[in-house]
């Protein structure tokens, strides 16, 4: 392997402990490593940047081992120029592993150029991650309590959600408050505490809130009721963290914000993971190859095998699948139409992760080019006939023949 770096530096972390192998000669010569070993309080790390400094040694490699990087990047990057490899992609020979081999391996590789970086995010786009991330993951829990109040109405067998399609909003919540209080309820007080087109529906309702609720349902109804507000203020205040630190991003939120199914929110988790700098990925495929969202390669012999996605992203292709299924339920557009044209010949899931693929590579160019979304309509794509007219024009025109086509009129 031919050597570009003359000094450069591996490491092999690990939750208390960290490997460090320098090598540093000229680029014609075999270097003698230098080994050491570190620990991973902020006191060492710095310990660990002094060396690094110490030997001129200004190019670092290491893996991303778990959450355990992450401090060890905190402290190096103001200093060293790092680069993080996928585990994967570096792995050693079997039966050569030890922390020093490691980081001797990782050294070597970044030495002569082998490591692919990882895509890490500048400081405020990991902030704005780990905030949309935990406001997701508090949406997730709200539902999970939502739905264990859903049980225990069904063990108490009050039939609200029968006619109440939100059962959590404003007339929702006011029935439940009246059954946790134990309180029986005549049409005239149901009347004064539901709204809108439930009024038509109070004598259903009446019946729908006749069940056997004890104790144990109303107390536990209660609790649950405490969670969800709880999580509520904690959702809230996470809006208003996340959307200060949108704002040095609100031109590229709102270029996003003119995709069909991209709301505020999308937009905001979109740019968390992937951040707005597409210099970072070569093309626009890969982006989606980063992100886990295009077909898998399995040929062999020139034969094509059935092959899964890659993991990827797990948090961006949940947001990207969400507003598919969220656009095909409201809007009819260029992206709908896309959808049911891969539907009809594989199905609603690889119709999902192909419409996923595509709202990837409108982001793409919209974050590159700074414009905003074209809509091109649902006819967009050529019909049958077209196509098989573009096809044969093509064939006849590479056998060395020029042809004009001309509709003949019906008689």
């Amino acid at each position: 392997m031919d050597a570009i770096r003359i000094c450069c530096a591996g490491l092999d972390v690990h939750q208390e402990s960290i490997t460090a192998c320098i090598l540093n000669s000229s680029l014609d010569r075999k270097p003698k490593p230098l080994i050491k070993s570190f620990g991973t309080t902020t006191r060492e790390l710095l310990q660990l940047q002094d060396w690094l400094a110490e030997h001129l040694c200004t190019e670092v490699a290491m893996e991303s081992t778990g959450v355990y990087w992450k401090s060890v990047w905190n402290i190096l990057e103001s200093s060293c120029e790092l680069t993080l490899a996928n585990p994967a992609h570096i792995k050693n020979m079997p039966g050569r592993k030890t922390d020093v081999k490691d980081a001797q391996w990782i050294a070597q590789l970044h030495r002569c150029g082998l490591i692919q970086a990882s895509m890490v995010p500048t400081q405020d786009i990991r902030d704005l991650r780990d905030r949309t991330r935990y406001r997701q993951k508090l949406v997730h829990m709200t539902t999970s309590e939502k739905n264990r109040i859903h049980k225990l109405l069904q063990d108490a067998n009050i039939k609200l959600t029968t006619f109440v399609s939100d059962l959590f909003g404003v007339s929702g919540r006011a029935l439940l408050e009246k059954i946790m209080d134990g309180e029986v309820l005549d049409e005239e007080q149901v009347r004064s505490l539901v709204k809108t087109r439930l009024k038509k529906k109070v004598p259903q309702l009446v019946d729908a809130l006749n069940g056997k609720v004890r104790l144990h349902h109303r107390e536990m109804i209660r609790i649950h009721m405490n969670t969800i507000e709880f999580l509520e203020k904690q959702v809230e205040q996470l809006e208003q963290s996340i959307q200060e630190l949108l704002k040095p991003y609100q031109k590229e939120v709102e270029l996003l914000d003119t995709i069909p199914g991209i709301n505020n929110d999308a937009a905001a988790s979109i740019i968390a993971e992937i951040g707005t700098n597409m210099d970072l990925f070569q093309t626009e495929a890969h982006l989606a190859s980063w992100a886990g969202i295009c077909p898998g390669n399995n040929e062999s012999a020139g034969v094509k095998k059935k092959s899964k996605s890659r993991k990827g992203n797990k948090h961006l292709k949940a947001m990207l699948c969400q507003s598919v299924w969220a656009i095909n339920a409201k809007k009819d557009c260029r992206i709908t139409s896309f959808f049911h044209r891969v539907k009809k010949r594989q199905g609603d899931k690889k119709a999902v992760m192909a419409t996923a693929h595509l709202y990837l590579k409108i982001i793409y160019h919209i974050l590159s080019d700074k414009v905003g979304y074209r809509e091109l309509g649902t006819h967009y794509l050529p019909n049958k006939k077209e196509r098989t007219l573009y096809q044969l024009k093509k064939q006849i025109e590479k056998m060395g023949y020029a042809i004009q086509l001309e509709q003949i009129q019906a008689s």
